[in-house]
C-alpha cells in the first residue's frame, strides 16, 4: 500500500477539500413572450407569463 512521503499542510488539504462546496452558475432560459432572461420552470418577472398564460399581472 503507497504511504505518502511528506505530510500534507492543513491549507493544502482543506483547500481541496473546498473545491467541491463551490456553487454553479443558476441555469438560465429564455421567455418565449419576451424574450427575457428567466429561470427554468419560474414566471417571467418582465411579463408575467408561465406556461403559455398570464400568470401574475406585471406593470
Amino acid at each position: 500500500m503507497a504511504v505518502p512521503k511528506k505530510k500534507m499542510s492543513k491549507a493544502k488539504s482543506r483547500s481541496r477539500r473546498a473545491s467541491a462546496w463551490r456553487l454553479g452558475t443558476p441555469a438560465r432560459s429564455g421567455c418565449p413572450r419576451c424574450g427575457s432572461a428567466k429561470r427554468p420552470h419560474r414566471v417571467c418577472g418582465s411579463c408575467g407569463w408561465y406556461a403559455g398564460r398570464e400568470a401574475i399581472e406585471v406593470d
